[in-house]
């Protein structure tokens, strides 16, 4: 029930941005509080890893369960209301755990609290993408959560392994990680099944896995099924994803180091071809740069980024992160990009260096109108 391959685990190690999710009933102990003592030991492994060079977000459940236990209730409430109450209580005290623990050796954190929106919204989602990496490259962690106190549709069919993958594909982080009260994933429940066997390596995209997927716990809201749906959402930017127990001993930097544990669920794009796949497939063209024959061939020969100098005519309204065409003087579409700039900002700036970007807006946020990273040729 393996499709192991040599080198899937090793490339683990060589994956500079990490996504790190950790769930409900290991972050309270199986409703019994805050686990300070397991959860000081998550942080001191991410800890190592930041001082290693890795630049990793934290995903974390457990504000609502941490509230339940804050507030005296033995059962996770139906009322939204009272889901709300309980994870803006339980948040404090998560929040200030990590800050605590992160801060013992010497590390920043910041909470940054997401809902859909967030990530619908191209403009947001590309604020939300510059911000996350931005606390990254300074070495901060930042700690994600879903926005639970006032999004009701977060907390009614929300997860946070499924916040995990979208944040994977939000900041392009190389590998998800799942920690989770199973040592991983099983050919069937193993607490029903005796002879359930852990699934080594599969691709995220196996139809096999929907069979062997389980429900989820009393505390948490996901189980196997929701952690493989978010390795197929994970898949998308070419990230790869670890299913593992979260209670295994060094179990972060052992996964890094390239250790066969747990379930790897892996991408079968390279990271930025299954991103601009992605991209080209999934968002509506908004307008469209007219760019000059040297723009054309850096594009389309060097992989550089499309500067405002390069950019003769604006055409449509479009909004910061919506997708937009570019085309020669003839109209011959050349390549597909997320815009940096508003469109009245883009005329503006269309045909000026980069240098003249704060002049003409009063502000410069980015040299590029569409970076490399968000354009694909056609």
């Amino acid at each position: 029930m393996t499709d192991n391959h040599p080198n899937r685990r090793a490339q683990i190690q060589n994956s500079p941005r990490l996504v790190v999710k950790i769930g409900s009933a290991l972050l309270t102990n199986e409703g019994r509080g805050l686990d300070k003592l397991a959860i000081g030991g998550w942080v001191a492994q991410m800890a190592a890893l930041v001082k290693a060079g890795y630049e990793l977000v934290l995903v974390s459940s457990g504000a609502v369960a941490a509230g339940m236990t804050r507030l005296g209730w033995k059962e996770r409430p139906s009322s939204i209301h009272e889901l709300q109450a309980a994870a803006a209580v339980g948040q404090m005290g998560l929040i200030q755990t990590y800050e605590e623990a992160f801060g013992a050796f010497g590390i920043a954190t910041a909470q940054i609290l997401l809902d859909h929106d967030d990530l619908s919204s191209r403009e947001r989602y590309l604020n939300a993408r510059s911000t996350l990496r931005t606390l990254t490259g300074l070495g901060v962690i930042p700690v994600v959560n879903e926005n639970d106190t006032v999004v009701t549709d977060e907390i009614r069919f929300g997860d946070n392994d499924t916040l995990g993958a979208l944040v994977a594909n939000l900041i392009e982080a190389d590998t998800l990680i799942l920690l989770t009260d199973q040592l991983g994933m099983y050919t069937s429940d193993p607490r029903r099944d005796p002879q359930a066997l852990i699934l080594s390596e599969r691709a995220a995209s196996d139809t096999d896995l929907d069979a062997m997927a389980g429900g989820g716990g009393v505390l948490g809201r996901g189980g196997m099924s929701t952690k493989v749906r978010a390795a197929r959402l994970a898949a998308r930017s070419g990230a790869n994803t670890v299913i593992v127990g979260g209670r295994i001993a060094e179990v972060l930097n052992r996964v890094v180091a390239g250790e066969n544990l747990g379930t790897l669920l892996y991408a079968k794009e390279q990271p930025m071809a299954a991103r601009k796949q992605w991209l080209a497939g999934q968002l509506q063209v908004r307008g469209t740069l007219t760019i000059d024959e040297g723009a054309v061939q850096v594009l389309r020969t060097n992989g550089k980024s499309l500067l405002p100098v390069g950019v003769k005519q604006v055409d449509g309204q479009f909004t910061r992160g919506d997708l937009v065409s570019c085309a020669d003087a003839n109209g011959l579409e050349i390549a597909r990009g997320l815009v940096n700039y508003h469109a009245d900002e883009a005329r503006k700036i269309a045909g000026k260096p980069s240098s003249q970007i704060e002049e003409l807006l009063g502000y410069k946020d980015y040299d590029e109108l569409i970076h490399r990273d968000n354009l694909i040729l056609v």
